[in-house]
């Protein structure tokens, strides 16, 4: 397997990361623990969850595997902070208060000494940056925590994020996790040039779509039993297009072509994209993580790139998948 440089550290983690979303429901402790030892044996090193997964449960089975088995230097582990966890007014945000606390709580969940790339979850527009990166500073200095990064963040406060951490020589953020698939390319415009131009990692949450490139949706407008969309409700639901579908589907013919699955595709597609390290597979069953395991050592023919483009032209998009946040105003409609 070729690893990759996790931005400019030279930690090396695999071309997938597995996502640990599911991990606790609607996945068991016990299929988890499956998924989670045939990844590693597959020689995925990279495994991301965040505090907020299955409020707290996704954290506490990856924990429980990693102790259990003796696994934890095995893996680079990667979690979040940021999104409301209780019900108390600091329960939640990006303040020195909310963050470090919430490190402590995540320690104890991982069952660990400390967290390889803690994230934060999403953008704080009220609280200057250089608070809560003073606080992520004090994290790694004190050895709780390795590297830092962003998620969701739009590219200009990426950048500010970078030149704080420069003014006052703070830890850096090394890696921006972004929903990044064929049908929102959105992130081509300015965040991949960014990372390009400045060492970052991407990270792309939601490559498959969220199973809409898998062709988990037909061009029925009833959402089938256990879907994201029947589990997570309006905001998963708004993301579901008629020309996402049908991106999806034309996707699925090519694949078919070529002896693949649609997810298979478009994983492939989207793992060897500029910019792109480790694309975050979230597999709620076994079937799922095999099928993306089968992509790990694989290329893309160069000459099947422009048929992507063709689709859904670079830095565009035909679904919304920016929906889960509060700077991105434009929507996208059928």
């Amino acid at each position: 397997m070729e690893y990759r440089s996790l931005g400019r550290t030279g930690v090396m983690v695999s071309p997938l990361c597995l996502g640990a979303m599911n991990f606790g429901g609607p996945t068991t402790e016990e299929d988890s623990f499956i998924i989670l030892n045939r990844a590693l044996e597959a020689g995925i090193n990279f495994i991301d969850t965040a505090n907020v997964y299955v409020g707290g449960a996704s954290e506490r089975i990856v924990g429980k595997f990693l102790t259990e088995g003796g696994k934890r230097d095995q893996v680079v582990l990667a979690t979040k902070v940021y999104s409301r966890v209780g019900n108390l007014p600091n329960d939640a945000g990006a303040s020195r208060y909310h963050v470090i606390k919430a490190c402590e709580d995540t320690l104890r969940r991982l069952q660990t000494d400390r967290i390889d790339l803690y994230q934060q979850h999403r953008p704080s527009l009220s609280i200057p940056q250089d608070e809560t990166l003073r606080a992520y500073d004090d994290l790694v200095c004190s050895g709780k925590v390795r590297y830092i990064g962003s998620s969701t963040f739009p590219a200009w406060m990426v950048m500010e994020a970078l030149a704080t951490s420069d003014r006052y020589g703070l830890a850096r953020f090394i890696s921006e996790q972004s929903p990044y698939n064929l049908l929102d390319r959105r992130v081509e415009n300015e965040l991949i040039p960014l990372c390009l131009k400045h060492g970052l990692a991407m990270l792309p949450w939601s490559p498959l779509a969220g199973g809409i490139l898998a062709g988990r949706y037909s061009a029925s407008e009833t959402f089938p039993e256990g879907s994201r969309a029947t589990r997570m409700g309006a905001m998963f639901a708004e993301r579901i297009t008629g020309r996402g579908k049908t991106v999806a589907v034309e996707v699925a013919k090519m694949a078919r072509e070529r002896g693949m699955t649609a997810s298979q595709l478009s994983l492939l597609w989207l793992k060897d994209q500029p910019a792109v390290t480790s694309p975050i597979t979230g597999p709620r069953t076994l079937a799922h993580l095999e099928d993306a395991l089968a992509m790990l050592d694989k290329k893309l023919d160069d000459a099947d790139r422009p048929l992507f483009d063709a689709l859904v032209h670079p830095g565009n998009a035909v679904a919304d998948f920016f929906n889960s946040n509060e700077w991105m105003k434009a929507r996208i409609k059928d």
